[in-house]
């Protein structure tokens, strides 16, 4: 029997290991939070920070295992990419790779000196650093730490009088202390943050859809919801498989999902903002096995323990999807949904992540989700209609 290390404990893991287990997979988690909710799934489990590459690459030894992955866990991709180079494990890419992936400071450099689109940007340890080097940029600038997701510790300055306390939130949520400063693209239509696949160093699925977000969240720059198709124009669609695929070639990347974020600016250019070697959170690659049947999910597993993958095919998508992020607009206790009467024939799936009588916090960050809704409408019309106005037929209820 094969064994798989999954780094991290969040629900998003539960595919996962789903799938692992129909191919007959022993699945190990691992993390330092034993009440994380993937470790009831899982075969066993091991109190193990997934930032301590060393420690996860002695558990590995231990274990033999023949695969490794961070699904939908961002700070545990490097520690994956790491352990399967010491062990001579199949993944995304060299270790070096995939560092430049995972941090955004690096990522920008690499973009700049490969001529790809990209932002003015630069990566600071220390305020007095950034505060030196303001005068290369044109406000609004976009503050954040340069090795953590889920929107944490993302801030927008309009002026340099903000940048101190902006600076602080992303340098207390980065892992390693250091911030980027980039330029704010101004998005024409909506950016789009999708999974994608490589085989063998080819992109077989490049996806895209509309990544939405509620301007009176406590955090506005944490995504809240997910269309299909994406606002994007067939042009714009194949400029940016061309480039992602591109970038695939240039950093010698192999077999594995990603997590890609692209957009396009007010004056036509199409950025890559993002491309990260795991599955996405917000159960993105679960979508996309609703939308097409492609199910990126069971082809991660088999690429991480080099199994064969030979079913995913880029398809003409059908219908008009959406995934909305619930969430509440202040802290509280959790008393339930409602969805007005007439919405809920456009209802194909309602996951919970919190019970009643659970504390909830306004939504801050991905962690902070409640849960999320997966939408079909017959039309474009009733989709856009739908999530602008979901205030009116969602109502999230605390007591």
């Amino acid at each position: 029997m094969k064994k798989l290390l999954l780094l991290g404990g969040l629900i998003y893991l539960k595919p996962v290991i789903d799938a692992a287990h129909k191919l007959g997979v022993h699945v190990i988690t691992c993390d330092y939070l034993p009440d994380n909710i993937a470790h009831k799934y899982s075969d066993e489990y091991h109190n193990v920070s997934i930032v301590d590459k060393d420690a996860v690459l002695e558990l590995a030894k231990r274990l033999k295992i023949d695969g490794i992955m961070s699904f939908a866990v961002d700070p545990g991709v490097v520690t994956a990419a790491y352990v399967a180079e010491q062990m001579g494990l199949p993944f995304a890419g060299t270790y070096s790779s995939v560092c430049i992936l995972q941090n955004k400071d690096l990522f920008r450099r690499f973009l700049t000196e490969n001529g790809f689109n990209v932002p003015v940007a630069g990566g600071y340890k220390e305020l007095s650093d950034a505060l030196e080097d303001l005068p290369r940029y044109t406000f609004p600038i976009i503050v954040k730490p340069t090795d953590s997701a889920g929107s944490k510790g993302v801030t927008r300055v309009d002026n340099p009088a903000q940048l101190a306390d902006a600076f602080q939130k992303a340098k207390v949520n980065s892992i390693s202390g250091n911030v980027i400063i980039e330029e704010f693209i101004e998005k024409e239509g909506c950016s789009s943050d999708c999974d994608s696949f490589s085989v063998d160093g080819k992109m077989v699925l490049t996806t895209f859809n509309a990544q939405r977000f509620d301007d009176e969240a406590a955090n506005p720059y944490t995504p809240s919801a997910f269309s299909w198709p994406s606002t994007f124009s067939e042009e714009e669609e194949q400029y940016l498989k061309k480039e992602i695929q591109r970038l695939v070639n240039l950093l010698g990347l192999r077999t594995s999902i990603y997590n890609v974020e692209t957009r396009i600016s007010v004056d036509g250019k199409p950025y890559i903002m993002e491309l990260s070697p795991r599955g996405g959170g917000n159960r993105l690659a679960e979508m996309e096995r609703l939308i097409s049947g492609n199910d990126m999910i069971e082809a991660a597993v088999r690429g991480a323990l080099g199994m064969p993958i030979n079913n995913l095919k880029q398809k003409v998508q059908q219908g008009h999807w959406a995934e909305i992020v619930l969430h509440s607009e202040s802290d509280g206790t959790f008393n339930g949904v409602d969805i007005r009467k007439d919405m809920q024939q456009y209802v194909v799936e309602k996951a919970l992540l919190v019970s009643p009588g659970d504390a909830v916090h306004a939504f801050r960050g991905a962690n902070d989700s409640l849960g999320t809704l997966v939408m079909k409408f017959p039309t474009d019309v009733l989709l856009q209609d739908a999530l602008a106005s979901q205030r009116e037929w969602i109502k999230i209820s605390l007591a």
